[in-house]
């Protein structure tokens, strides 16, 4: 890894060389997260702000599809960091799944008696509150939304009436605002030898999933299983770009959830690198088609010349290294006005 590392770090200059120039307007971006478990979704909330601070995308809310109250709160304490703390944080709320998180006492550190992260949020609003009135104000098709965590709340959002936000109803709704949803879920390909390998982020709530995949009236775009596997994070990066400050939220997090050496698959990254980039080649997408999510979880895609969902696919070795160098360059981008210690 550290020799693939290696030519990442020489071929940098790359991802600026690749890209094209700037859309007009930013991508007005909603991050659906479940937040608390694994790292991967604190290392794409520091992607979505360094995009931002690109000029690629505006952060427009994030909703938590995991029911822990420590959840929302650390969601602000990145958020903060990055000079964002005014972002709306919704809620799952009763009835989501419910998980504990080795990161989340972060948002209860103190050195000399000063917080180690700032931040001002203790409770947050519905997640289906949070989505209706910013979905309401933005003009149509100009919303993405990455959902890398459980399917709960968009299946609500779905299933909403009008109120004092808009008249529409919630398939309405996504309908007029959102241009497509990309979402970390389910496995398009074997994994070890397994034709049906059931994904994390369904099996933990398999209704909400086979709701979307039925009802959503948008593009649907998944990252499967083997697209993150495939793009481990490098912990040389995590132990060398990140000290320009003393704490660190997305280093402290990583090194929590699983001390280096320890290289973490980029599974929910890629759905943000996606949803904010889909036009760069990052990767290559199937044919249209229609995913059906099983009783047991399993996410069945079936070929559709008027589908609506697509996979993404890595083609080969050099896509797959460029790939990886977007997404650490872009996670450990320093925030507006910092400099970053780059090996």
């Amino acid at each position: 890894m550290r020799g693939v590392w290696t030519t990442l770090i020489a071929g940098a200059s790359l991802l600026a060389a690749a890209a094209p120039a700037k859309a007009a307007e930013p991508v007005g971006l909603i991050f659906d997260t479940d937040i608390c478990g694994d790292v991967d979704d604190v290392l794409a909330l520091g992607m979505i702000h360094a995009m931002e601070s690109r000029g690629d995308c505006k952060l427009l809310a994030v909703t938590v599809s995991v029911d822990n109250a420590k959840a929302a709160p650390f969601v602000d304490l990145v958020n903060t960091y990055y000079g964002r703390g005014e972002v709306p944080v919704g809620v799952v709320g009763a009835g989501g799944a419910k998980e504990d998180g080795k990161y989340l006492p972060m948002v209860d550190a103190h050195d000399d008696g000063k917080p180690r992260y700032p931040h001002d949020l203790s409770t947050a609003p519905p997640a289906t509150a949070v989505l209706r009135k910013v979905l309401a104000a933005r003009p149509d098709s100009s919303v993405v939304i990455a959902q890398v965590g459980f399917s709960t709340n968009l299946a609500r959002l779905l299933e909403t009436p009008g109120d004092e936000f808009s008249p529409l109803t919630g398939v309405e709704l996504v309908k007029a605002k959102v241009k497509f949803l990309s979402l970390m879920a389910g496995s398009f390909k074997p994994i070890d030898g397994n034709a049906r390998y059931i994904e994390y982020n369904v099996i933990k709530d398999v209704p909400s999933c086979a709701k979307l995949a039925a009802d959503w009236p948008t593009e649907l775009v998944f990252s499967g299983f083997e697209i993150g596997i495939a793009l481990p994070y490098p912990a040389t990066s995590i132990e060398r770009d990140y000290g320009y400050v003393k704490h660190h939220p997305l280093a402290e997090a990583y090194i929590l959830y699983n001390p280096p050496p320890h290289n973490r698959p980029t599974w929910d990254l890629t759905s943000v690198l996606y949803a904010v980039h889909p036009d760069r080649g990052y990767f290559d997408v199937s044919q249209p088609g229609d995913v059906t999510i099983e009783k047991d979880g399993f996410s069945k895609f079936a070929p559709e010349p008027k589908g609506r969902s697509r996979y993404l696919i890595l083609r080969d070795p050099a896509q797959t290294a460029r790939v990886l160098e977007a997404l650490v360059q872009l996670s450990s981008q320093p925030p507006d006005g910092r400099e970053g210690a780059r090996p």
